[in-house]
């Protein structure tokens, strides 16, 4: 686990970020894995592995298809 400070080197460039500015996911997924234990997050280690994954699924891996 990383330090609670540290940012997601991907988070500028996320589907997360994108959809907690507006509006349609709740702060604790930034929180817990985007500003928190990222390297827990199921997008950025398949960003990592250069796997594709849909915008519409959470760190936790879920797919949430309301987010469009």
């Amino acid at each position: 686990m990383n330090a609670a400070n540290n940012t997601c080197k991907w988070y500028p460039v996320c589907p997360m970020k994108y959809y907690f500015e507006r509006g349609k996911i709740d702060r604790k997924w930034i929180e817990e894995y985007c500003h928190g234990d990222w390297d827990a997050c199921v997008r950025y280690q398949m960003e990592e592995r250069g796997e594709q994954h849909p915008d519409n699924m959470l760190p936790d891996g879920t797919i949430d298809e309301v987010l469009t």
